[in-house]
């Protein structure tokens, strides 16, 4: 049986604008800059220590404010977050569902960070959409958008993530992401419309200026509260950062 023809989506989301400055999120993310491109000259196995200037590292020997705060979006019933809106640490992850780093972590570092802090209150996830790996990361990051419209965003990251996939090998291609809609019970004709929509669109490229405005132009990378951490880092290195968070409170 043939598949049905892929809907045609506008071209404007596959290379977002990179701004020079992040006027429409104020000097949070001036803050956020600094502090996220120091932590990347950190090495990728070391644990994340917390930026200067943040509520855990403190300033002059006080503390200030998280610097990501108004970042988090905290939207009651947002498909795209794991965890209560009121959590107290707020983990903000930026991803491509081609990145093979992006899936070691889905695999072996979220699971306990849901188990151990998520299902506990403790802890909120937010998915941020960081295609950046070519046309399938493009594809997959608006199939996402869809599965998310009917409910099974997270069905769908774990479903996408459950192996490792080569980057751009057709993997995460038009029949690949249909087949796994409807392994996890999407309606296919609506994930079709979803994906194509100028609404889910706009939706990815808000997430990819929200990053780029940062400087983070790689996967993945996370803000967990007030500290950055770039790349798959053990669960220790979360652990740290959430744990002295939480003491702080």
């Amino acid at each position: 049986m043939q598949r049905p023809t892929k809907p045609t989506r506008k071209s404007a989301r596959r290379t977002p604008p990179i701004r020079r400055a992040a006027g429409w999120l104020g000097p949070v993310v001036v803050i956020a800059i600094v502090a996220v491109l120091a932590i990347l000259a950190r090495p990728a196995d070391k644990p994340a220590e917390p930026a200067a200037g943040t509520a855990a590292g403190g300033a002059a020997g006080g503390q200030t404010e998280n610097p990501f705060a108004s970042l988090a979006r905290r939207a009651a019933n947002d498909p795209l977050a794991l965890g209560k809106p009121e959590a107290p640490v707020v983990i903000i992850e930026y991803a491509d569902f081609q990145c093979p780093f992006c899936g070691r972590h889905a695999r072996e570092t979220e699971p306990k960070l849901v188990q151990e802090y998520v299902d506990k209150g403790l802890v909120r996830i937010e998915w941020r959409d960081l295609p950046y790996l070519g046309a399938e990361s493009d594809d997959a990051a608006a199939a996402g958008r869809a599965a998310a419209a009917q409910g099974k965003f997270w069905e769908f990251h774990n479903a996408v993530y459950a192996k490792e996939r080569r980057v751009n090998s057709g993997s995460l291609d038009e029949g690949a992401l249909r087949d796994i809609a409807k392994s996890i019970g999407l309606d296919l004709a609506r994930f079709d419309t979803d994906r194509a929509s100028a609404a889910t669109e706009a939706a990815v490229l808000r997430d990819q200026q929200e990053a780029t405005s940062m400087g983070i132009t790689g996967t993945p990378a996370f803000l967990v509260g007030d500290t950055p951490i770039i790349g798959a880092q053990p669960y220790k290195a979360f652990k740290q950062a959430i744990d002295k968070q939480l003491d702080a409170k």
